[in-house]
């Protein structure tokens, strides 16, 4: 499909009626910029695509809502409620885009309303090129349309992917869907997922809110899965491709390690590892289990508020990794206040027991500046799944499970204490 040029595409969209008119062409005051107010953590929410592919409509939607409530998730911090690829139906004669009539038959606006109602925020999805990732209208040449659509049926959220782009400037891309989307005047979080293939950290951080750094994510640990001209990877193939990126995080602009496979076959020890590696290096924390019917397990995973904390630390600063010992690698993630995560994360497929000798270890963050000698300074220690507690006064006996890890968030406590 030929783009359309700017000056036609807003005479389109002004001839509609008059309140599209002066939505889309309203002088900004300012250069376009993306809604700076938003994601100054990392945005948390749910979304279709891990369970349901194209298999949604609304009653979905409006089940996916009620179990964000009644699970506890919404309260936990999981307020975005994001529909995926495949709710798209036909464009009208202006070229508006409309919703599925047969999965959506009450429109997105009404179902919008649903969501809100609950104390929630509707996310949906489009695609930079002509079409979807699944052959749906993507929003090449109707991008100030979309924004514009998305804003008057009350949309909080837009995950924009990046297929059926040949020929296509990814930075020049992205930026048109910002410009778009401020120019429509609702604040809408921009979830950029371009994969990684262009390298968004280095451009995107005026462009949105967080960035995919990866490929599409696998339920499986340690493996690559073939999926013909591309592969979908697990647990520790995503980690692993974050190395020398955290200088790119930070409050607003996160580097996104795909969606949460926690609940879809993993082993109990792996979903906890999983969940803390995504909380550790800020990566948004966006479940895509079926969360009507979760068992208990995934459900505590999930809303385990000590973990969740380290993600939603006001600092926005990724972890890194500051040491390893053969198959354990240790991470550490400076929060406010003066205190410290540490994550040991333990690759191998037996449980590992190490001694943690807190006098050996003066860790210096060169990025943020934070730094701490556990020799010099004595600091308490919660465990944040078992909730076992200790002090640096003495070595840590860890027994990190298999495919697992040990979380411990650390206080400095005053002399004599």
């Amino acid at each position: 499909m030929k783009a359309l040029s700017l000056p036609l595409l807003l005479g389109a969209v002004f001839f509609t009626h008059e309140a599209r008119a002066q939505a889309s062409v309203k002088p900004a005051a300012a250069a376009p910029a993306k809604f700076e107010q938003l994601a100054r953590t990392p945005q948390m929410g749910w979304n279709t695509w891990n369970t349901f592919a194209c298999d949604i409509d609304e009653k979905l939607i409006r089940q996916a809502a009620d179990a964000l409530v009644a699970s506890g998730m919404r309260d936990a911090g999981y307020v975005y409620l994001n529909i995926d690829d495949c709710w798209h139906g036909e464009r009208d004669a202006k070229g508006f885009i409309q919703p599925d009539p047969r999965r959506f038959p009450s429109g997105m606006k009404a179902l919008a309303d649903y969501v809100h109602a609950r104390g929630l925020k509707l996310g949906i999805y489009s695609d930079a090129g002509a079409h979807t990732c699944a052959g749906r209208p993507g929003s090449r040449g109707h991008e100030y349309q979309d924004a514009l659509t998305y804003a008057e049926w009350g949309v909080d959220y837009l995950k924009y992917d990046w297929c059926d782009t040949e020929g296509l400037s990814a930075p020049g891309a992205y930026t048109t869907m910002r410009d778009a989307l401020r120019a429509a005047g609702r604040p809408i979080l921009f979830s950029l997922c371009e994969w990684g293939n262009n390298k968004p950290w280095e451009w995107a951080k005026d462009v949105g809110h967080s960035w995919r750094t990866t490929g599409d994510i696998y339920p499986c640990w340690d493996c690559e899965f073939n999926r013909g001209t591309w592969a979908s990877l697990g647990v520790l193939p995503i980690l692993d491709k974050q190395a020398n990126l955290r200088k790119y995080s930070g409050p607003g602009r996160c580097n996104d390690m795909d969606m949460l496979e926690v609940g879809k076959g993993m082993s109990e020890d792996e979903d906890k590892a999983h969940f803390s590696i995504w909380a550790m290096l800020n990566s948004p924390l966006i479940a895509g289990n079926d969360i009507r019917s979760m068992s208990a397990a995934t459900r505590k995973i999930l809303t385990n508020r000590a973990i969740i904390a380290l993600n939603q630390d006001e600092r926005g600063i990724q972890a890194w990794r500051f040491m390893n010992d053969g198959q354990l690698d240790m991470y550490a993630k400076p929060l406010a206040g003066g205190e410290w995560a540490l994550m040991f994360l333990n690759r191998d497929d037996k449980p590992r027991r190490y001694t943690f000798d807190w006098n050996a270890h003066h860790i210096v963050d060169e990025i943020s500046g934070s730094q701490v000698h556990f020799g010099k300074q004595r600091h308490g220690y919660t465990d944040l799944w078992s909730g076992a507690t200790g002090d640096t006064a003495r070595p840590a006996a860890l027994t990190v499970p298999a495919h697992g890890v040990v979380v411990l968030r650390l206080q400095h406590q005053a002399s004599g204490s």
